[in-house]
This record gives structure tokens, sequence and C-alpha cells, in this order.
């Protein structure tokens, strides 16, 4: 039997940037799996009736809900852009260690920015 250290607590291990962009583009993408079908069933409601239609509108104007759109425009924009990014390292760009973790955080910063501009549309 080995005797190396066993550490089950992934809460202790320091993860690097670029591995939790990684982990984070996995996450957005099984998040957008389970909402789009949702707001698809909501879009395909509010085109069955005009009174639907507003149901849905006022329904979209409570602060929770606008919560919420932000977080699945954050998902999406964030899995775009990390999307981007991988398909680039795979075409070969990027690879080495220093563009890999500017590009990480270029990831998170546009996420971020992209979704902050369609919050202040939103709001």
């Amino acid at each position: 039997m080995s005797k190396r250290p066993i550490n089950l607590n992934l809460l202790t291990i320091r993860f690097p940037i670029t591995a939790i962009v990684s982990i984070m583009h996995r996450i957005s993408g099984f998040f957008l799996f389970l909402v789009i079908p949702v707001f698809l069933a909501i879009m395909a409601l509010s085109l069955q009736s005009p009174e639907a239609f507003f149901t849905v509108h006022s329904c979209f104007a409570h602060p929770l809900v606008k919560l919420l759109i932000l977080a699945f425009l954050f998902a999406l924009f964030y899995h775009l852009v990390a999307g981007i990014r991988h398909l680039l390292m795979d075409a070969g760009v990027g690879e080495e260690l220093k563009p890999a973790r500017l590009s990480a955080v270029l990831v998170i910063v546009l996420s971020i920015s992209l979704t902050g501009l369609m919050g202040i549309y939103l709001w």
C-alpha cells in the first residue's frame, strides 16, 4: 500500500486560475442546458395570447426575476467567451502559461463587463 498523503477535501486545494476558468466553463454550460428550455417555454407562453404576454412581461419586471436573467446572461456570456478561449487554445494560440493565465483573466473580465452592460440596459 502506498504511503502517499491523501487529501479528499477539495476546498483546501488551491486551483490555478486556468483550472477555475475551465471548471466554470463546464458549470456554466450545464446551467445553460437546464435554463434555456425554461426560457423557451416562457417565451412560447408569451406568444399564446396578449394576456399571457402581459403576464410574462409583468413577471419579468420583478427584481428577483431580473437577477435571474442577469445570472443567465452571465452564464451565457461566460460560456461564449470561455468557449472561444478554448477553441483558440485548441488551435495552438495561447497555450503557454503566461498567455493562458492572461486569457483566463480576460474571460472573467469580459464576462462581467458584458453582463454589467446588459444589467444597465435591463434595469
